[in-house]
């Protein structure tokens, strides 16, 4: 008697295959739904009269004083939460100290509280009215519906991005590089240079990256805090109202699109960041894998602590 060999059953395997299938329509329908659509009416309804059109609306003379006065915003509240987010990031991951989770918890406040509640906090501060009025009146400083105002509550909603992506990257990676140049008797700011930074360079430009993006596209707290005054305090989004308030509607559509384009552009590079971040992590087994176990103290210093000696330091 002859008997044929078990085989596994293929029905949960089907089933599995079905339902992943129609898993992937839902996910693909809801994207078209919610990105893809808005993205083409963007660009159809910015381009319906040509590209002329187009480049009148952006070289209109407020168009470009919101666009303008949307890069300095943006570029500040970079630069201060790139120095933020890196002395944050230090503090945190390299020493230990009481009130060291409610520190990072305290981060993602600006994520939680709505934009428009941060102008209005600003209001509060340094408004006619405000706790700093009288300080902010004294030096002359015109805060509110100014150019600072909106600096601010930019940097204040932009605040966790620089220095998220720093902290999750440190604390994996571990400081025992750090320990190594220090006993070969690297300083502080030599151990910054050519240990630390060149580690976290993929990660910090990626928060930049989430920063930048972020900041250009703020909308609520500035409105708050603009008063609105067309080729002064109007951002590009807040020109972006102004005009599709006043059925300007191809105008509008066309500042949209080149928002929607920056945007864009922020996704490919933030893209690109990751996989260098990746790449980084494959290159071998030091930086594979980021435990404190991952490589004994100082194995990878040669290339970047060249020049350092046990217990003294050449000039960089």
């Amino acid at each position: 008697m002859m008997f044929r060999p078990q085989t596994a059953d293929r029905r949960p395997q089907k089933e599995t295959s079905i339902a992943s299938r129609a898993l992937l329509v839902l996910v693909l329908v809801y994207l078209t739904l919610v990105l893809v659509l808005p993205l083409v009416t963007i660009f159809s309804q910015a381009f319906g009269n040509g590209v002329g059109a187009v480049w009148k609306a952006i070289a209109d003379p407020d168009a470009i004083a919101a666009l303008r006065l949307t890069v300095v915003a943006a570029s500040w509240a970079v630069v201060l939460n790139t120095l933020f987010g890196l002395a944050i990031a230090w503090l945190v991951t390299r020493f230990e100290f009481s009130g060291r989770q409610l520190l990072i918890t305290i981060l993602d406040v600006p994520l939680m509280i709505s934009p428009v509640i941060s102008g209005m906090l600003f209001i509060l501060l340094f408004g006619s009215r405000g706790v700093f009025a009288p300080l902010a009146t004294k030096l002359g400083l015109q805060i509110i519906f100014a150019t600072p105002g909106i600096v601010l509550v930019t940097t204040f909603v932009t605040l966790p991005y620089v220095a998220r992506e720093l902290i999750a990257f440190m604390q994996t990676e571990g400081s025992e590089s750090e320990q190594a140049a220090v006993s070969l008797g690297a300083r502080g700011w030599t151990t910054f240079r050519r240990i630390t930074l060149p580690s976290i360079r993929w990660s910090l430009l990626y928060g930049i990256v989430l920063c930048a993006a972020r900041a250009v596209g703020e909308f609520g707290a500035v409105s708050v805090v603009s008063g609105h005054i067309r080729g002064l305090t109007n951002t590009a989004t807040l020109h972006i109202e102004v005009l599709y308030d006043e059925y300007q509607t191809q105008q509008a559509f066309a500042v949209a699109a080149l928002l929607t384009l920056i945007a864009l552009f922020a996704v490919v590079a933030k893209r690109f960041l990751a996989s260098r971040d990746f790449e980084r992590a494959a290159a071998g087994p030091q930086t594979a894998d980021r435990g404190p176990q991952s490589h004994p103290p100082g194995s990878h210093l040669r290339s970047p602590v060249r020049g350092l000696r046990s217990g003294r330091e050449v000039a960089p």
